[in-house]
């Protein structure tokens, strides 16, 4: 009998279907929908000719407490191995089967290891409009909608719940009278509002509820890839339609404040740095008010822009590495994923990712003087190296005695799917038998996105596109997250085998926490548990180095993965789907050609990208401790004077000292202190900041990324002269032009001034700290060094390291030295407190 509608069920059709039967197993999606119309149908038969029903619950029934025995799940998915799970089970109740048994154990085995890391969560573009729009001010609190905003829910911005498309804001006309709380903002994006939304907006002024909608004017539907809004829907229309419906105020906060005419009477016009003090203003005012917040989607003018139909940015961000604190407080106030750490040697800084970098601008209010803009600009593109030598040859054409399984993993929106779509043409272009699934969700925003793709000989021998549990052949793990998330790792079984780039881009954790590092190692750690044979590759560096664009790593992992003979596919094939596909194919060739390479001879491939782009002596990290203090030295030399190089010299050798009397051979506790000791001495204050815009480095790196004729514009908050912003209690920076960098010139030859009476800003709040600081660290020190013992040295260089987490500048480093202190004060009690290890006796022989 087969099912061909699900309600109502052909009456006659199942009771011939169900005569003769003792059990009917039903597997259907999401609630038990055919399950009951079953049991209702065949409830009158008698007892010894009834067939039991089973499905979401076997015969134990639904009502037990907890409701815990599901047999089939009613949420989710039904995959392949659950439904051969429960068909297995209630099999094993009528006959045993050795081979059965080991079959669901097989089945079973991958989803009881032990869980994976954290999942790559989806986030706003770069410089998404969302990232500033969805705030709200402290104390106050937001209900989400439909579109991109929604995101907001698992980021830092109290955002709640959701609705379907149409609902924003309308659980707050039932929640107002009980939820305690005077007022809640809304989400609502422009396609919603033009869809259904104003309804909604039309219930709550009738409600006379106290909110405010925010409507979210992108001008495209992002969510989907950018097609236009339906409708004739612009601001002043917005406005006009709203003061109809009856809304008490009306505000519009917009990137561009000065392009308006006929707006409804009486709206205000405000740019977007003031959002947090109208967000303010609108909560105090009675009713239903309206923030619509103008600003383009950041996805969409870069597609405007490539198109030619908007103008090229006018300027870029740079960040002055040299300056950089690495306090991430550019990266925090931006919400942006352009904003990435890099590991120096004198700690993590940041840098703005020119190639993914979408010019919104909002990092610049970062409290941090390392912020420039740069007028005039192109960013530099990098032509890679070209392909030398003859290609390695050829691997011999992989079996194909059963469909080999692929499993691409990776982020969205670089190439995931491409691949895989290379890997089906090709397959199809062999004459073989092809499925592709690509398994996307909230990828486009930077999530997860899996591409299965099966090949056999023929059609006919693919019964499922998905992969099964613990059945990939290969797993490209383009990002380790990605690779090693839930849905990834459970395909991958003992005969897997796993090619891994390590080079992990940051996510929305890091861009929230930039303290936290975005690192591949527990990807990796739980792809080897798994059981896969496991091989590691830095192809986002390779591909930065040898093409000139990290975008090209998916394919050079590919190159890299067929000459190990793992794909099925000949190599005419995929030479012929990369030209099919049309986009920039000399690019993706060079890249499967060069993963070719790396195959054959990885430690060639390593010496030529590093040729190719040699790090800079900032990114090359010290050897030894040794070198480590001989740089510190060297630099504070330049910082100050010789005389302020060996006041840290002496205190590093003190405590070198200490730590070889009671751990002999031990390390961890000076280099601690060779690190922390030196952040203390050379504070970045006001005459380190010029001398740092002097330096050579800071133009070379600028000639590094980009070209054309620039001008530089600093942005900084020069003290005695910044106000104090009252919406933030941080001072409002201001623009330079060149001519600072002249003036930075020559403050930095009047360092000899630091410190002494006649520097102009010994007394400031910033210097003070700088001094009490050191004081504290002094001291600190005496106590470590009084109580040091051989099994405390790890926790003795945890309190030694404290003052590295003291970055920033301004509120941003006082906030820092704040928690520093607290945590010190934590740490000193464990170690002053920590019982003397027991002696142990021998005893005494007559």
């Amino acid at each position: 009998f087969k099912v061909g509608m699900a309600w109502p069920l052909e009456a006659d059709g199942v009771r011939a279907f169900a005569q003769g039967l003792e059990e009917i197993l039903v597997v259907e999606e999401k609630r038990q929908f055919i399950e009951y119309q079953l049991k209702e149908m065949l409830y009158n038969w008698r007892d010894d000719v009834r067939p039991r029903v089973v499905g979401k619950f076997d015969e134990s029934g639904e009502w037990p407490v907890p409701h815990g025995q599901w047999l089939l799940p009613p949420t989710g998915e039904l995959t392949p191995a659950l439904a051969a799970r429960a068909i297995a089970t209630r099999i094993l109740r009528f006959q045993r089967s050795e081979r059965l048994e080991q079959q669901l154990a097989h089945l079973a085995a991958p989803a009881a290891r032990p869980a994976g890391p954290p999942a790559r969560l989806p986030w706003f573009c770069s410089g998404c409009p969302h990232s500033r729009s969805t705030r709200v001010p402290e104390g106050s609190a937001a209900l989400a909608g439909v579109g991109c905003h929604l995101m907001a829910t698992w980021m830092d911005r109290n955002t709640l719940t959701f609705c379907q498309m149409g609902g924003e804001g309308v659980a707050w006309l039932g929640m107002a009278e009980h939820a305690g709380a005077q007022h809640i903002y809304a989400n609502m994006g422009d396609g919603t509002y033009y869809h259904s939304g104003l309804l909604a907006i039309r219930a709550a002024v009738a409600a006379g509820v106290h909110i405010t909608y925010k409507i979210l004017y992108n001008d495209a539907v992002a969510m989907t890839g950018g097609q236009p809004v339906d409708g004739p829907l612009t601001v002043p229309r917005i406005t006009q339609q709203l003061a109809a419906e009856g809304v008490a105020r009306i505000v519009v906060v917009s990137e561009e404040p000065g392009r308006y005419a006929e707006l409804a009477a009486g709206v205000a016009v405000h740019p977007r740095d003031e959002l947090d003090a109208v967000q303010r203003a609108l909560r105090t005012v009675p009713g239903v008010s309206v923030l619509v917040f103008d600003q383009t989607c950041a996805a969409e003018k870069r597609r405007r822009r490539k198109r030619g139909t908007l103008p090229a940015a006018a300027r870029r961000v740079f960040i002055n590495e040299l300056v950089c604190e690495g306090c991430g407080d550019c990266s925090v106030k931006s919400n942006c994923l352009s904003v990435v750490p890099v590991e120096t040697e004198y700690g993590r800084k940041f840098r703005i990712d020119q190639a993914s970098c979408n010019v919104d601008e909002s990092c610049l209010a970062g409290l941090c003087p390392s912020l420039v803009t740069v007028e005039g600009a192109v960013p530099r593109r990098a032509h890679g190296v070209a392909l030398d030598g003859e290609a390695p040859p050829e691997p011999g054409p992989a079996a194909l005695d059963a469909p080999c399984s692929v499993l691409v993993a990776g982020i969205g929106g670089t190439g995931v799917v491409t691949v895989a779509a290379l890997l089906g043409m090709a397959a199809h272009l062999d004459g073989l038998g092809v499925t592709v699934l690509d398994m996307t969700g909230l990828a486009q925003k930077g999530g997860a996105v899996l591409s299965h793709v099966r090949i056999a000989r023929a059609q006919a021998d693919l019964a499922a596109p998905r992969i099964d549990a613990a059945a990939a052949d290969l797993v490209l793990g383009c990002d380790a997250p990605a690779a090693a998330g839930a849905d990834a790792l459970v395909k991958v079984g003992r005969a897997s085998r796993v090619l891994l780039n390590t080079d992990t881009a940051i996510g929305g954790e890091q861009v929230q926490h930039p303290e936290r590092v975005a690192s591949a190692q527990p990807g990796t750690d739980a792809l080897r548990a798994a059981g896969g044979a496991l091989e590691t590759i830095h192809a986002t560096r390779l591909a930065g180095a040898l093409l000139g664009d990290p975008i090209a790593a998916n394919l050079f992992m590919l190159g890299a993965a067929w000459q190990r003979g793992w794909v099925p596919v000949s190599r005419a094939a995929l030479v012929r789907a990369i030209e099919l596909n049309a986009v920039a194919v000399d690019a993706n060739l060079r890249a499967f050609e060069w993963g070719r390479r790396w195959a054959a001879d990885p430690l060639r491939v390593e010496r030529i990208a590093q040729a190719a782009a040699p790090r800079p002596a900032s990114q090359r990290l010290s050897t030894d401790l040794d070198e480590l203090i001989a740089r510190r030295h060297a630099w504070l030399v330049a910082y100050q004077s010789e005389a302020l190089a060996r006041r840290y010299d002496a205190g590093v050798e003190r405590v070198r000292a200490a730590e070889q009397r009671v751990a002999p051979g031990s390390t961890q506790l000076t280099e601690a202190v060779a690190r922390a000791w030196f952040h203390l001495l050379s504070p970045k204050d006001e005459y380190e900041v010029a001398r740092l815009y002097a330096d050579p480095q800071f133009a070379q790196a600028l000639q590094r990324s980009f070209e054309g004729a620039w001008r530089v514009r600093l942005h900084l908050a020069i003290p005695l002269l910044a106000r104090i912003d009252p919406a933030t209690g941080e001072p409002r920076k201001r623009s330079y032009g060149p001519w600072m960098l002249q003036a930075l010139a020559v403050l930095a030859r009047l360092r000899p001034l630091r410190g002494t009476r006649l520097d102009p800003f010994r007394r400031g709040v910033e210097r003070r700290l700088d001094r009490a600081l050191i004081a504290e660290y002094e001291r600190t020190l005496d106590t470590v060094l009084a109580v040091l013992r051989g099994d405390h040295i790890a926790l003795a260089a945890e309190i030694a390291a404290l003052p590295e987490s003291i970055r920033g500048y301004g509120p941003v480093r006082a906030r820092n030295a704040e928690a520093a202190r607290a945590r010190r004060a934590e740490l000193l009690a464990r170690l002053t407190q920590a019982p003397a290890p027991a002696v142990r006796r021998e005893p005494v022989r007559a």
